[in-house]
């Protein structure tokens, strides 16, 4: 076993500030020259961003429904093996999860599953000694949960603080940090309300400072130490012979990507060759594949749209086979076209006939499982992922009939999904691959069969005639 320092920081509620000082934490942190490996709890993609921004090293989801707790598990072990600190950032509530009587999804449930020390951030805005009572309920709603401090956020005034003090001494909790109001080290919002890490200019020693001024460093780090045990697990390999280049669209347009999703692949027998659909007027063929993940499109219909020399490309590979994994804005991309917020209508790839429109209400949002109708470069039919879905755009348009190869379930509901054209899947729905292995591996041998398809048309071809 080695020992290393690690929590989870968790909150009361969404909106107390935990991501703020989860940040800050962080940065104070990398300042005083510790390696932090960063996690967060839930689907998001903002906040891992945010993480890698501050620390240097990519963060990682946890997901008690995505994912088993095995999987979790070694997530969490994998990438905190080398770390001297690793903070987990939570998500909503502390014990907010999918359901009222059951803690699956929630931050509580993964801190049981890791064995995790947890500070509490609490918003004290507009409360003093009730606050205490707050805490009090937190620490007694589940006993098999480790709460070792709490840190008060949006506090007035020192008179503020000393009552808010009072009150947990009263109760024995342990106060581990007050944290003053300061507009100035909040995470700026923008598209959607989200704020992405392309986009991230908060200074990062303001943040450092803000926190020092008033959490009490080592104290937290004395109060969080933890074992990493002595883990071993069966690597998950594909079988090709040599690496399959895949390309990967990466920059402010397409940014939301699983680091798992991203390992498995590799794992698999992927070289993950990376492009941008915004600059790069050709792609860095050799390629034998596709993935076009989730991010903010229509925040840049305009380059996209005029990239044609691009977009002709991908096409062509796409007539001949190629295979293509796209979720939700790379779906976008495959589209006819993309009309934004002010009506502005943008061509797109045209793989897809339909037309999105961005409106101003969330269009979907919610854990889905998808099940496969028909064998797919994702694996033979009946393959079963789960993963989740959030967006603002909306099918308006559809010029001709599509295949769907998904059956879709959502917590009693369910319905069809999964586009199909040749060798093309697209969804809005981002997929976690942590809950299925098998489809990096399914993926990665479409991609590899399609390479070894391509040179033998091309040797014969060069021996006709």
């Amino acid at each position: 076993m080695r020992k290393i320092s690690a929590f989870m920081i968790a909150g009361t509620h969404s909106g107390c500030g935990k991501t703020t000082v989860s940040l800050g934490i962080m940065a104070s942190l990398v300042r005083r020259g510790f390696k932090v490996q960063a996690f967060k709890v839930g689907p998001d993609f903002i906040d891992p961003g945010h993480h890698r921004v501050i620390t240097g090293r990519a963060s990682h989801n946890l997901d008690g429904w995505m994912m088993d707790k095995a999987c979790n598990q070694s997530i969490f072990y994998r990438y905190s093996a080398d770390a001297d600190c690793a903070v987990v950032e939570g998500v909503m509530g502390f014990y907010d999860g999918i359901s009222g009587d059951k803690e699956d999804a929630s931050s509580a449930q993964i801190a049981k599953w890791l064995n995790l020390p947890v500070v509490l951030v609490v918003d004290a805005g507009a409360a003093s000694r009730s606050v205490a009572a707050m805490c009090l309920g937190y620490k007694l709603f589940d006993p098999e949960v480790n709460i070792v401090g709490f840190v008060f956020n949006n506090v007035a005034s020192p008179y503020h603080a000393r009552l808010i003090k009072d009150a947990a001494r009263c109760k024995d909790l342990n106060v581990l940090g007050i944290l003053y109001r300061d507009p100035d080290i909040r995470i700026p919002s923008r598209h959607l309300g989200l704020f992405t890490a392309e986009d991230f200019n908060v200074r990062l020693d303001k943040l450092a400072d803000w926190v020092e001024s008033g959490v009490d460093i080592e104290r937290l780090l004395k109060a969080t130490e933890y074992r990493i045990p002595d883990f071993k697990e069966e690597r998950f390999s594909g079988s090709c012979k040599k690496a399959v280049r895949i390309g990967i669209a990466r920059d402010r347009a397409f940014c939301f990507y699983y680091e798992e999703n991203v390992r498995l692949l590799e794992e698999a027998g992927a070289q993950l060759i990376p492009f941008s659909p915004l600059k790069d007027e050709r792609l860095p063929l050799p390629l034998d594949g596709l993935l076009l993940g989730g991010g903010y499109p229509e925040l840049s219909c305009e380059e996209l749209s005029a990239n044609t020399r691009l977009m002709q490309e991908i096409r062509e590979l796409i007539l001949k086979g190629m295979p293509v994994y796209a979720e939700c804005g790379g779906f976008m991309y495959l589209m006819e076209s993309i009309v934004d917020f002010e009506g502005n209508r943008y061509k797109m790839l045209g793989i897809f006939p339909f037309e999105c429109h961005l409106q101003k209400r969330l269009a979907s949002l919610g854990y889905r499982q998808i099940r496969t109708k028909k064998d797919s470069i994702l694996g033979p039919a009946g393959t079963t992922v789960r993963g989740h879905e959030f967006h603002y755009s909306k099918i308006v348009r559809c010029f001709s009939k599509v295949d769907t190869i998904y059956s879709v379930t959502d917590h009693g509901r369910s319905w069809t999904e999964g586009y199909v054209k040749k060798n093309v899947l697209g969804s809005y729905i981002h997929l976690h691959f942590g809950s299925n292995p098998e489809v990096a591996t399914n993926f990665v041998r479409y991609c590899e069969k399609f390479s070894k398809d391509t040179f033998l048309r091309e040797r014969g071809a060069g021996h006709t005639g």
